[in-house]
């Protein structure tokens, strides 16, 4: 289905961090603001697919946004949450109707999630479905194409990776994001030829980079079948020796749950791996069924947070504690902690507070293109007490 973005306002931290984290579960792309410029600006230039637009706040007027969002014209579902009596919503909702907007649904406060997801599922289902013949004519094509999202050393603030991320640029629906077409390649038994497609893709911008003097780790997604009936070894080492690259520069992702699935194969998976030099990451940590004792049987080299613990631990004691938990088992088990999703500067304090060592998401850098990320490594030979400012401005 098509790429889907969606942009949150609202002024009240647990109500926006809900609406983010249940969105990213439904398979959404999310930022989150309590800022009425920001939003704008972001609607212009991130251009999202669904808004959540609070209309009851201190600094901002949400009907005043919904005029704006109006005169721009703006294509996107608008969900509006509020507090506010049902009369003056649905005064708002025929409001932005009349102006035009695609006014989707009506999230009252306190707000419930099982109506928020039914609210997401309907605009899902809106959408035009991806099969994964679309998926395998679209590779044969060269559709696919890499963006590459930062990692920063929270204790240096220097640069200390890149994640690979898969974007499909579709000629007549626009740039689609993973979460669209992942599934469907998996369903569909196409993720076989797809990792190849993307190993090959990351080591020859590893290449591309170090030709210019940019030398930095990529860390590669990979899905728990094609874990299994892949030989990655193989794959990488083609890779790299086509390449001329050192496999050392590759990071293999691969979940929690999938890693799980088939121990004693994945052992022998990552050994080979580990023997060429490839770390290995256990991606999305924490939401999976097993321990991180149990998975210290596995050669992995570090743990990824999952994002939903992260997104909202600089005000939820209760995943404070999750990571601080996570960070403490891995540390003392000799392995380093990856962050995801780190939005805000908050975010990032706790994080240190917490002993995490590598963080990434919008708040130091969002995905982008391999040009705009070696531009983005070549500013970091500036001071270090310059960073925090630029990296909150990247790209």
């Amino acid at each position: 289905m098509p790429d889907n973005r969606l942009l949150v306002i609202d002024d009240e931290p647990d109500v926006a961090a809900t609406v983010g984290r249940v969105a990213r579960r439904a398979g959404f792309d999310t930022i989150v603001t309590t800022d009425g410029a920001d939003f704008l600006e972001r609607a212009w230039s991130w251009e999202p697919t669904v808004m959540v637009l609070d209309l009851a706040m201190p600094d901002v007027d949400g009907r005043e946004i919904l005029a704006e969002l109006a005169r721009r014209s703006s294509k996107a579902h608008i969900l509006i949450v509020s507090g506010f009596e049902r009369p003056e919503i649905e005064e708002a909702m025929a409001a932005g109707r009349a102006a035009g907007l695609n006014m989707a649904g009506i999230l009252e406060k306190p707000l419930r999630i099982d109506s928020l997801r039914a609210a997401l599922r309907a605009i899902y289902d809106d959408a035009e479905l991806i099969s994964a013949e679309d998926t395998r004519a679209a590779l044969e094509r060269g559709e696919f194409f890499l963006h590459y999202q930062p990692k920063v050393s929270l204790r240096t603030l220097r640069p200390a990776g890149v994640e690979a991320l898969a974007r499909w640029r579709h000629p007549q629906r626009g740039l689609i994001s993973p979460d669209s077409f992942i599934p469907v390649m998996e369903a569909g038994g196409v993720m076989d030829r797809f990792t190849p497609h993307v190993i090959g893709q990351a080591v020859a911008q590893a290449r591309t980079w170090r030709d210019q003097n940019l030398d930095i780790g990529i860390a590669v997604n990979v899905s728990g079948g094609s874990f299994d009936r892949l030989r990655l070894d193989d794959i990488i080492g083609q890779r790299c020796r086509e390449q001329g690259v050192d496999p050392a520069c590759l990071t293999v992702e691969i979940t929690e749950t999938a890693a799980m699935v088939n121990v004693a194969e994945a052992i022998d998976g990552m050994r080979r791996l580990r023997a060429m030099g490839v770390r290995i990451s256990i991606d999305d940590f924490g939401t999976g069924y097993s321990s991180l004792v149990q998975l210290h049987r596995l050669p992995f080299s570090e743990v990824k947070i999952d994002k939903s613990f992260v997104l909202d631990c600089d005000i939820n004691p209760e995943s404070q504690v999750i990571v601080r938990t996570i960070v403490s088992l891995a540390h003392n088990l000799g392995l380093k902690v990856v962050a995801e999703g780190v939005e805000t500067a908050g975010i990032s304090d706790q994080l240190l507070a917490a002993g995490c060592d590598i963080v990434q998401g919008y708040h130091y850098g969002r995905p982008m293109a391999a040009d705009a990320l070696g531009d983005w490594l070549r500013g970091f030979g500036r001071p270090a007490r310059d960073i925090p400012a630029r990296i909150g401005a990247a790209p």
